[in-house]
């Protein structure tokens, strides 16, 4: 009984991310795009979008970056790869491509955006070093905070994010197609809005930092950047057109499943919370989410999000006397964290195949845990990103 509920769970799940596919997004919207000489495609979705401008746009110069998983080729295009979700070398040399081809640029720009975009990009402000910027994105990573939090401040470290990519793009006009990876679509937060407005003031990046911790912590560059950051100038205006998102997504995923139950909130904060607040709300039958929750690094261990709040899952579920049920938790994108799972795929069986799960989730080693159970959820890259989707099918 178990795999055909696996089965089914998985089918319902790529449901959801069929309906996040950037190629279809971008494809129908471009009726909205004037002719660009320039096309700049950022983000785990990048290559997928540019290859749907590309269609109609022809012989348009194309620059794409994305993370080393997707960075295939593109007839047309110049691909960059970069690391993802810490910046690195090839991510600080791919931002100066950028900069480079916005002065270059002769007319308006087409600026392709989807989730991942931030890491991807690092241009580090006046003062700040790629080191700077490596060790800031370790700790965002490690807190806890939500994935806008972290941009905010990202936002404030950076000349292309918060609307940093309009000023070098400027005189020539912007138009932004954006799949957002955001819960709620805050248009500033996705990619940390390199094509709108920052999210918020440098005062409230030092006082996220501050309540949550890691203000002490920082390099003493980025706090006297942040101290002594100027008023910023107004932004040249632009137009941004979300394609895809979340909400979307589990709406497939309901309709794949036909009579499903939808959370109507989506699942964010702390796993440990989640997981209760996902078994509150799954009924007998099929039950679907979507979200971004978040975990604070107590341990070194290997996992992500998806991995911890699957294994959590199983944990309340069994502390219900749950059985004849299956709970699929993963990641839009194929990629669960630093590891090659998108996330979990667990059961009422799951448990009892791990030795110390609770040692292994105290150390946050979510990858070890699902591995011995056999569990992992194992999609490979999907060339998407709208956040994480969650399936929760019960019989009993």
């Amino acid at each position: 009984m178990n795999e055909l509920l696996r089965k089914q769970a998985r089918q319902i799940f790529d449901a959801g991310v069929a309906a996040a596919d950037p190629f279809d997004a971008v494809t129908a919207h471009l009726d909205k795009v004037p002719q660009p000489a320039l096309i700049i495609a950022v983000g785990k979705a990048a290559r997928l979008m540019a290859k749907a401008a590309l269609v109609q746009f022809t012989d348009v110069p194309c620059l794409v970056v994305t993370n080393y998983e997707n960075a295939t080729p593109l007839a047309g295009a110049t691909i960059m790869a970069a690391g993802h979700p810490v910046p690195d070398e090839n991510g600080a040399l791919a931002a100066q491509a950028v900069i480079a081809a916005l002065g270059r640029a002769t007319g308006p720009v087409l600026a392709l955006i989807s989730g991942g975009g931030s890491a991807l990009l690092p241009a580090p402000a006046a003062g700040l070093t790629l080191a700077d910027k490596s060790e800031v994105n370790a700790l965002l990573l490690a807190s806890g905070l939500d994935i806008t939090a972290m941009n905010l401040i990202r936002q404030h470290l950076s000349t292309l994010k918060g609307g940093g990519f309009l000023r070098h793009a400027s005189p020539q006009h912007v138009t932004a197609l954006i799949l957002s990876d955001v819960i709620g679509n805050d248009l500033a937060a996705i990619a940390s809005g390199p094509t709108v407005g920052p999210i918020g003031t440098v005062a409230d990046a030092i006082t996220q930092l501050q309540s949550g911790g890691l203000w002490a912590q920082l390099p003493d560059s980025v706090r006297a950047h942040l101290e002594n950051a100027p008023a910023s100038a107004p932004l040249p205006e632009a137009v941004n057109i979300l394609v895809g998102s979340n909400e979307k997504s589990v709406a497939a995923m309901a309709a794949a499943a036909r009579d499903a139950h939808v959370i109507a909130s989506p699942i964010e904060g702390d796993v440990v919370d989640a997981a209760r607040m996902i078994c509150d709300n799954a009924r007998i039958g099929i039950t679907v989410w979507g979200g971004e929750t978040t975990v604070v690094l107590n341990g070194d261990g290997l996992g992500g999000r998806n991995q911890e709040l699957a294994l959590r899952i199983a944990q309340e579920a069994a502390k219900r006397g749950w059985t004849d049920w299956v709970c699929l938790q993963g990641g839009s994108d194929g990629r669960d964290g630093p590891t090659d799972a998108a996330g979990g795929l667990v059961d009422d069986k799951t448990l009892p195949k791990i030795d110390d799960i609770n040692g292994l989730l105290a150390n946050n080693d979510s990858y070890a845990a699902l591995a011995q159970a056999g569990d992992l959820l194992m999609t490979h890259a999907t060339g998407t990103n709208v956040a994480d989707l969650g399936v929760m099918i019960r019989k009993s």
